[in-house]
């Protein structure tokens, strides 16, 4: 009976076995699995953040020259103010000031400068 008892038992080693492995294989594959779906997500999490990134140091430099340029404009037209301010007090700088400013009186009417 020992003899019986002991086939019996590799019998169900071997077979049982077989099905361990089988079933150790499926958990492996259900494993790695999960893992290569957590990488694909990261690595998508990766690349959007980086175009995301990308994209709002686009908008940031553009508005960075916008603002740059802006001040160059209002820069040059403080320069040309403070040349005309200074040319006021030089000699002679009230007749050119007055020559310089937009006639909105039509020539042909009679002008009163008062003093």
């Amino acid at each position: 009976m020992s003899n019986s008892s002991s086939k019996n038992a590799n019998f169900y080693k071997k077979h049982l076995g077989s099905v361990f492995v089988k079933r150790q294989q499926k958990q492996d594959d259900f494993v790695s699995l999960i893992f290569l779906i957590i990488k694909i997500c990261f690595s998508l999490l990766a690349i959007i953040s980086l175009f995301k990134l990308g994209y709002s140091s686009k908008v940031r430099l553009s508005r960075l020259r916008e603002i740059q340029d802006s001040f160059s404009y209002e820069k040059y037209r403080f320069n040309i103010l403070t040349n005309k301010f200074d040319d006021l007090f030089s000699s002679e700088g009230e007749q050119r000031f007055m020559k310089d400013q937009d006639q909105i009186i039509s020539r042909d009417i009679i002008r009163v400068i008062w003093r």
